[in-house]
């Protein structure tokens, strides 16, 4: 805990710096902030000449190093002015001159407050502890490989701040390098504790002061003894926070609950003129079955489609839930302020031709209107949205109907037509899809509170290029989890925000690199690509989740079991370790040419029985977590053969109340393809001609059974 005393003394400090128009604190600075939260830095002192740095050197004895201390020179190791390992006072005087002398070459109009001569820190691993402010995440802790050449190694793992002890700690165990910490070739292992208790000191000294921008303590050097921040940077920001406006659970599920459940929808630019949005949308609506009242509203027309039409929404009797706009963007904000006056609670906005097109104004002021009243914007630039099981279809693409448990969202009117052709062509039930567009009010936070509650909804995948609030996110993510899988497509992997940084951590902290790994802590799957983002969906509501890490390859084919287990270890996973009673188990069921062990190789001329004898072991045995089966299509054993007694004995087994994730991989002719589908209808997840997917999509369902807690 920091004490209030320290936390104030921070406090006036930063303002006394942001009072006299600087941005970055000088060393001497950063060591106050260090000292009043705990953050180990070595012993030092601020040297104004010669004389005094030659004194201050003695008195800390020992070599020592001497930095440039200014506040216009921000990197000093690229001006010249920092020296290492000086020690007596000859060397000590000629230091102090040639630190001066660079600077003053580097920055002529650069403020020099002198040279700070600071205690030499024994040799320890160096890493980096810092803090960035994340444009989408806001303050986000940072951590790993240290010293000189962290830009070019970028082994790096970024956290929310503030971490948890237990969160610090993981971070130790997130980069690529995590096993030097641990100690290598005879090296001892770090001080663990020390360095996450310097993580967690960080993070909740960004946390404490939002006007710190950026963080750096670089190089840390960690050791056995503990970890010591050899230089420390810290760095003030110049803009003021735009607050979002929030909105309460409750506000939220009561607002979405009368978008996706409505019982009353009115269609603002209605038309009877086939090929017009208006058209489509009623047609869509009439033609889906949607039990509830559709109102046209169109001021020129007196019969719609075969219903009374409207010419003003505050015409239309009794409550309404949803207004769907389909006329042009510059007619937008007059008919939402009679949206608005009407109380209608959602307003979805298909047109296009706002802040995408440079038309910021006209977005900004729809977004007001929809504030003053309390009605929530869903748009605008959008395809509309199904709400599949209120036979609800409010768009003007095609209609989609069939019912199921994966809610699918999109940024994208394109992403959101291939959702809608793939769940079609894989017969994938949805409980909703929803485009997002511009997302100038409601964004994915608002939907994942829904679908976390919604019965219908089994399992999340969203399409997104950005997040207007990375931290509501996180807060839904993480409520959402623990009863149900988000996959995420993050669209986007450059790391452009990082070029105008001004420490090591702000470089590092692409916008990729800081998606990853806050994704990641969330509990989020991400997905690599689209079909992978669609398959993950389609896949994880089939499999019941695993209850332990031992997953057992049976294959047909050698070749097949080989890409299998690579597959496995690609995605996080390892084959269990047959003991010697399991081993001899399933050796009674195969051949003598064959090979139990993991994989178990049956080979790929036996008959249906085989298959069948060690499916159903491998089932029976509570040791075995998850089956990864390689089938090869051989006349003795067709495909066809095969998926129907592996559906069979699953299910056997699932009535007696033992699940267990299965994945198949089959290879052959065309008819496996069928034999795939025959699978994926009884819950095996099956795909034809690759061993790479079915293993994907175990690795998915295991991701999302660790993050909600029901793997230890």
């Amino acid at each position: 805990m920091v004490e209030s005393q320290d936390r104030e003394q921070v406090g006036r400090l930063l303002e006394a710096v942001r009072s006299s128009g600087r941005t970055a604190l000088t060393a001497p600075e950063g060591k106050i902030v260090a000292d009043a939260y705990g953050i180990a830095v070595p012993g030092e002192e601020l040297a104004r000449d010669i004389d005094e740095a030659v004194a201050h050197a003695d008195r800390i004895g020992g070599p020592v190093v001497l930095k440039i201390v200014s506040p216009d020179v921000l990197h000093k190791t690229d001006a010249g002015g920092v020296v290492v390992g000086v020690e007596g006072a000859a060397q000590v005087r000629e230091a102090f001159c040639r630190i001066v002398g660079n600077v003053r070459a580097y920055a002529p109009e650069a403020r020099i407050d002198g040279v700070q001569v600071q205690q030499l820190v024994p040799p320890g691993q160096e890493v980096i502890i810092g803090a960035v402010t994340d444009p989408t995440f806001g303050k986000v802790v940072a951590f790993g490989l240290g010293g000189v050449l962290v830009e070019v190694l970028k082994d790096i793992t970024f956290r929310l701040a503030p971490v948890t002890p237990d969160e610090a700690q993981s971070m130790l165990d997130s980069i690529g390098a995590a096993e030097i910490l641990r100690g290598v070739r005879g090296a001892p292992p770090v001080d663990r504790w020390a360095l996450a208790e310097q993580i967690r000191r960080v993070s909740q000294l960004v946390t404490d002061f939002p006007e710190i921008a950026e963080v750096d303590l670089n190089p840390v050097i960690a050791s056995p003894d503990g970890a010591v921040a050899a230089d420390i940077r810290i760095l003030l920001t110049t803009e003021a926070v735009r607050e979002r406006r929030k909105y309460s659970r409750e506000e939220i599920l009561a607002s979405m609950r009368r978008l996706m459940e409505p019982r009353s929808v009115a269609v603002i630019g209605a038309s009877n003129e086939a090929g017009k949005i208006g058209n489509s949308v009623m047609r869509n609506l009439i033609d889906g079955g949607f039990s509830g009242e559709i109102h046209p509203v169109n001021p020129r027309g007196d019969d719609i489609l075969g219903r009374k039409a409207y010419k003003s929404v505050t015409d239309v009797p009794g409550e309404v839930d949803v207004a769907v706009f389909a006329i042009p963007a510059k007619f937008v904000a007059p008919a939402l302020e009679e949206v608005g006056r009407k109380g209608i609670a959602n307003a979805v906005l298909i047109p296009s031709g706002f802040a995408e097109t440079g038309e910021q104004a006209l977005q900004d002021e729809i977004v007001a209107i929809g504030e003053r009243y309390g009605v929530r914007l869903l748009g605008p630039n959008i395809y509309g949205y199904y709400s599949t099981w209120q036979d609800l279809c409010a768009t003007f693409c095609t209609p989609y109907d069939v019912k199921g448990g994966v809610a699918l969202t999109s940024q994208s009117g394109g992403i959101g037509m291939a959702i809608l052709g793939f769940a079609r062509s894989t017969k994938t039930g949805v409980s909703a899809i929803v485009g997002l567009g511009n997302k100038s009010d409601l964004d994915e936070d608002d939907l994942l509170t829904w679908f976390g509650e919604d019965p219908h909804t089994e399992c999340i995948a969203m399409h997104l290029e950005d997040l207007k609030d990375g931290r509501a996110f996180v807060e839904a993510a993480r409520a959402t989890v623990p009863k149900k899988p988000i996959v995420v497509l993050k669209a986007g992997r450059t790391s452009a925000g990082a070029k105008a940084a001004g420490s090591h951590t702000g470089a590092l902290a692409g916008d990729d690199a800081v998606y990853d790994d806050i994704l990641r802590q969330a509990g989020v799957i991400r997905a690599p690509g689209l079909n992978d983002m669609l398959e993950y969906a389609r896949a994880l509501p089939v499999l019941p989740a695993p209850k332990g890490d031992n997953v057992v390859i049976i294959t047909g084919a050698g070749g097949s079991g080989v890409l299998l287990s690579d597959a496995l270890v690609d995605n996080g996973l390892s084959l269990m370790d047959i003991p010697p009673d399991l081993d001899s188990a399933f050796k009674a069921f195969i051949p003598p040419f064959g090979a139990a062990g993991n994989p178990i190789d049956i080979t790929g001329g036996e008959p249906p029985s085989t298959y069948e004898a060690t499916i159903r072991l491998g089932m029976e045995d509570p040791r075995i977590h998850a089956l990864v089966l390689g089938y090869w299509h051989t006349i003795v054993t067709p495909p066809m053969v095969f998926a129907e007694l592996t559906a069979r004995v699953v299910q056997e087994f699932r009535d007696r109340g033992i699940e267990k994730p299965v994945v198949a991989s089959l290879a052959g002719d065309t008819e496996v393809e069928e034999a795939c589908a025959y699978l994926f209808e009884r819950g095996v997840v099956a795909y034809p001609y690759t061993t790479e997917k079915p293993v994907a999509a175990l690795g998915a369902k295991y991701r999302w059974a660790r993050a909600a807690g029901l793997l230890t």
